[in-house]
């Protein structure tokens, strides 16, 4: 009996689907499912989690509610506010109850001031589920119009949510002091200083309410604190030199208006006595700093205000590797208000030398200030900004770096690898195409944007970059196992040959390359080859159990039994849980020591079937005779 083929050829299609995992959607919707997931974003924070469950809504609904919404993150995280909008209202029309882009469409109305909008679509937003960011956006806007019961209720749930958010409470805090609450705004303000020192909010508000009850002692104890972890506020600068003003230091106060980005008008004063300078300057080339220090001290003395005597006294110092005495000098300069953007930047190189990077960043934008096409200050800024894991910034400055150095190929390379870790890979592209313009002969580049066209499937780009990478560096086994890893994908056994050979050549005693080459010729059924690769490999490595077993299997192939019993046998010792050596080696013992089984029924039907006609009526006949039973004759006597 046999099924028929028209019955066979169904059966067969819908195994094939069943055991390959293909889903016709019978468990459930996938644009539900999607919508599902999308719900769950906003709690998800490690960012490679988030952008695999993006992937996966993208594949289950590619043009739902839910996948337009996944666009419009990613157009936000792009910096394509627009685009974002857009795609966040493309979803609402195909599910006005999708919560999580009402939610962020109101968060970027309110960047740009639609309060209105916003203020709908969070509060649309928080009806499907409650949001901390959402929370403390309605809260700010709530505040800002004076609905302080509801500005109090929203911060209070944000809070509640996401404890660790300073800002909620700075925003709470002001809330309290609206409303004359001072005692409970000061504590909220405190708190958010202990959870973020540089808010920047808390520090100003709190500073202000210790001005209102004449503690300006505590405001500029606070203020100096808040600009130390903030030097970038210009907000606390300003409110400390006005403090300083008040006390009579003006000195003080200026300094801290000049970092607070009030330019100074100060004129430099005529040297008292030029001569001084000139003879300072002559001993400064001639190498001799003492005498040089002397001279720019003698004119400081006879005009103390002199700018320019402090930026040459701060200069020799800074080359003579006298930083303490630099840095003071410095210093001075831009209290009487320096416009030498040289000045800045070699400041700013002495604070990043001994390590105070938030007065060097403060040096370096103050540089770029006073100097807008200022390439190194900008570089400077980027690297600290980049080691401090703040991207963003760093991106900044790198890219008005490039604007005015464009042939630097080891920033664009730098910039690059940015745009890989932060997953943008069409941007990180276009960084590498333009390294391998400058520089096209760069290994890591090449090697880098091949991966990056491996990432994206485009195999034969990253094949070429591969290539071009061990050209110019052949020990490269990053780049090396990578191309294996296409030519096996791609079944290119002649190039896997000839790069595997080469693995061999450059590095003939690692045991793992001949291992490697030994499986090749094995595919390609060159036992001969094979096994003598196998062996070089055992022979660096004598506990290698893959070589070991592989070897035995070609033993095996080739019927050299006693030889593959003794390759496995070695193989299990070196690897005691090689499962696929042990069955091997069983087999093997099979055939050695055949143990005698009875003939199963189905065996003596298939001899049975090879006997002629006649043999099968001789034994239908044997059969029937062994059945007759002879009847014994009557003993008619006893009858």
């Amino acid at each position: 009996m046999y099924i028929k083929r028209t019955t066979v050829l169904p059966l067969l299609v819908c195994s094939f689907f069943l055991l390959t995992g293909f889903s016709w959607n019978f468990g459930g919707d996938s644009c539900k499912e999607a919508v599902d997931l999308a719900g769950k974003l906003p709690s998800i924070t490690e960012e490679a989690l988030k952008q695999k469950e993006e992937a996966n809504i993208l594949s289950l609904c590619p043009d739902g509610s839910a996948a337009w919404f996944v666009q419009g993150l990613q157009a936000e995280r792009s910096g394509n506010t627009e685009g974002a909008i857009a795609a966040y209202r493309h979803a609402l029309q195909k599910d006005s109850s999708l919560a999580v882009a009402s939610g962020n469409l109101g968060l970027l109305y309110l960047q740009r001031g639609m309060q209105d909008d916003a203020a709908v679509a969070l509060t649309k937003g928080l009806a499907g589920q409650s949001v901390p960011a959402w929370h403390k956006a309605l809260a700010r806007i709530m505040a800002e119009r004076k609905f302080y019961s509801l500005a109090l209720y929203h911060y209070k749930e944000a809070f509640q949510k996401k404890p660790s958010d300073a800002d909620i409470l700075a925003g709470q805090a002001e809330v309290y002091s609206a409303l004359g609450q001072t005692d409970r705004a000061v504590d909220d303000f405190r708190r958010a200083l202990l959870i973020d020192p540089a808010n920047e909010q808390a520090s100003a508000l709190l500073a202000g309410i210790y001005i209102q009850k004449n503690q300006d002692d505590a405001a500029i104890d606070l203020l100096k604190k808040g600009v130390t972890a903030n030097p970038r506020s210009n907000r606390l600068h300003l409110m400390l030199a006005d403090l300083y003003e008040k006390k009579g230091d003006s000195k003080q106060a200026e300094y801290e208006r000049l970092l607070g980005g009030k330019k100074v008008s100060a004129v430099p004063a005529e040297p008292a006595k030029p001569e001084d300078l000139v003879q300072g300057d002559q001993f400064a080339e001639k190498g001799n700093v003492d005498k040089a220090a002397e001279a720019y001290r003698s004119a400081i003395k006879q005009q103390p205000d002199s700018i320019v005597a402090h930026e040459r006294l701060g200069a020799l110092f800074f080359k003579a590797g006298r930083d303490g005495e630099a840095i003071m000098a410095y210093r001075e300069a831009t209290y009487l208000g320096s416009v030498n953007p040289e000045v800045y930047y070699n400041l700013g190189q002495l604070y990043e030398k001994r390590n105070q990077l938030d007065e060097a960043v403060v040096s370096y934008k103050r540089a770029i200030e006073k100097k807008a096409d200022f390439a190194e200050a900008r570089l400077k800024l980027a690297d600290i900004r980049l080691a401090r894991g703040n991207t963003s910034e760093a991106v900044e400055q790198y890219v008005e770096f490039l604007k005015l150095r464009p042939e630097s190929a080891d920033i664009h390379l730098k910039l690059a690898r940015i745009f890989i870790q932060s997953k943008n890979p069409t941007l990180a592209e276009e960084s590498y195409k333009k390294v391998l313009k400058l520089a096209p002969d760069n290994p890591d580049a090449n090697r880098e944007i091949a991966a990056v066209y491996r990432a994206k499937g485009m195999n034969e780009q990253a094949v070429e970059h591969y290539n071009k990478a061990l050209e110019i560096r052949r020990d490269d086994i990053d780049t090396r196992n990578a191309l294996v890893a296409i030519y096996v994908k791609e079944k290119k056994y002649d190039k896997l040959t000839e790069l595997l050979k080469e693995a061999v050549e450059l590095a003939p005693d690692d045991a793992n390359n001949h291992y490697k080459l030994g499986l090749i010729y094995d595919f390609n059924k060159d036992f001969e080859n094979s096994v003598e690769c196998y062996k070089k490999a055992v022979e660096l490595k004598p506990d290698h159990a893959r070589a070991l077993h592989a070897m035995g299997r070609v033993y095996i192939k080739t019927g050299r039994l006693s030889e593959a019993r003794n390759a496995l046998e070695a193989a299990k010792k070196a690897d005691p849980n090689m499962e696929e050596a042990t069955i091997l080696l069983n087999n093997i013992r099979d055939e050695f020591n055949p143990i005698p089984r009875k003939i199963s029924k189905s065996k003596k039907y298939t001899k049975s079937k090879k006997k002629t006609s006649k043999s099968k009526k001789a034994k239908k006949t044997s059969k029937t005779k062994k059945k007759v039973v002879k009847k014994k004759p009557v003993d008619k006597k006893k009858k």
